[in-house]
């Protein structure tokens, strides 16, 4: 075989080789990488069911004063938790075996935090709470207790003594009238405290008082307005629900408070201050407390110190040196170095009722039932 036959065979060879390989990858195929397997999410949380509250109200809570002002706690509550929470009201609840009837029929709607917002709950609310264990219950004003029920209050006694003052410098005839609700010691206490503090800048002052027997009676509150005016009163006061004190003092003349809200706008003119309750930031910590379980039984009594009373929109033309001596009694409440039950006070029949330089204690001021000196006529029974 000659050199040139040799060649020929081994690039036929070559050749041969090229195609074979050439057929071999185009018969080959990709084989994909498998796909990933996919991993099973875990079922999201069940979402907490909202704590459901409500609230049982003595007034309308159109009132401008208490129920108002209880009103408008609820509403903070809504804005502070959110979705977290669902709340509704009843309404002008009769303090009566009505107020056992919705109260009864608020818990077996699922609510499981009640609120009773006037002292004549207390009885009912005792009563479903012994009966619905499951149910959280808190009465305002009271002072029976179980261990689903629980007291809460303001110091409106701490109000009334910084209007006192202001009455007191306000004055032309050195007589005040008081439109007084129902006879129970939180009530008398308020009288006295407004005593107490007008005292203070005039110790001549006298007050009269009115009782209409009723939380919120406007027509009831306008007599005794009136009759307080026409018996020498120039500057009113109230422990009463309703605006009608104020635009009574306004129609006739003559000066006065704010109660439980602000009430410039009831009577303008006649307005020298409000005494207010701040419910908020209770109702927002009994919230709280439901929400994360650590709610417990007891009495809580809140004032100027918990953000819970103050007073507001002073009158213009009320002396700069009274304005400044209520706010230095605020100062002093709230931090605890003033006292206004603080001896010497002497009752109406003039015996001491508390001697020099002794503070009163809750517990006493608890059972208030005596006017002090200056106040006129007899407490009711």
């Amino acid at each position: 075989m000659t050199d040139l036959q040799k060649r020929s065979l081994l690039k036929l060879a070559a050749l041969s080789a090229v195609a074979t390989a050439a057929l071999m990858g185009c018969g080959k195929k990709d084989v994909p990488a498998p796909a990933p397997v996919p991993v099973a999410e875990a079922p999201a949380p069940a979402k907490a069911e909202p704590l459901k509250i409500a609230f049982a109200y003595v007034g309308p809570v159109g009132d401008g004063g208490w129920t108002y002002a209880h009103d408008n706690g609820r509403k903070a509550v809504e804005a502070a938790y959110g979705d977290k929470v669902v709340t509704s009201f009843v309404e002008k609840v009769p303090e009566s075996a009505d107020a056992e009837r919705v109260i009864r029929d608020m818990a077996q709607q699922g609510n499981k935090l009640i609120f009773g917002t006037t002292f004549g709950y207390m009885e009912p609310m005792l009563k479903v709470a012994n009966d619905i264990k499951d149910v959280k219950f808190e009465h305002a004003t009271g002072y029976k207790t179980a261990d689903n029920l629980r007291t809460y209050d303001s110091r409106t006694y701490e109000g009334a003594y910084m209007a006192g003052v202001i009455a007191g410098k306000m004055s032309k005839s050195g007589t005040l009238g008081v439109v007084g609700s129902v006879p129970i010691p939180e009530v008398v206490r308020n009288i006295n405290s407004f005593t107490l503090g007008a005292q203070s800048v005039n110790p001549k002052i006298k007050t009269k008082v009115v009782w209409v027997n009723e939380w919120f009676n406007p027509p009831k509150e306008t007599e005794a307005a009136t009759a307080l005016i026409n018996g020498g009163a120039d500057v009113l006061f109230q422990n009463t629900d309703s605006s009608a004190v104020l635009q009574t003092a306004e129609k006739l003349g003559k000066r006065a408070f704010g109660w439980d809200s602000d009430m410039t706008a009831y009577g303008p003119k006649a307005h020298l201050g409000s005494a207010i309750i701040n419910w908020a930031p209770y109702y927002i910590k009994a919230t709280k407390d439901a929400l994360e379980g650590t709610w417990t039984t007891g009495g809580v009594w809140w004032g100027v110190k918990e953000g819970a009373i103050d007073m507001v929109s002073v009158a213009e033309d009320v002396p700069a040196e009274t304005k400044a001596k209520v706010d230095t009694i605020r100062a002093g409440l709230k931090d605890g170095t003033f006292s206004i039950w603080k001896g010497p006070i002497v009752g109406q029949d003039g015996k001491e009722v508390l001697a020099k330089d002794v503070v009163a204690d809750d517990a006493f001021l608890g059972g208030v039932k005596f006017y002090v000196k200056g106040v006129e006529g007899k407490v009711p029974n």
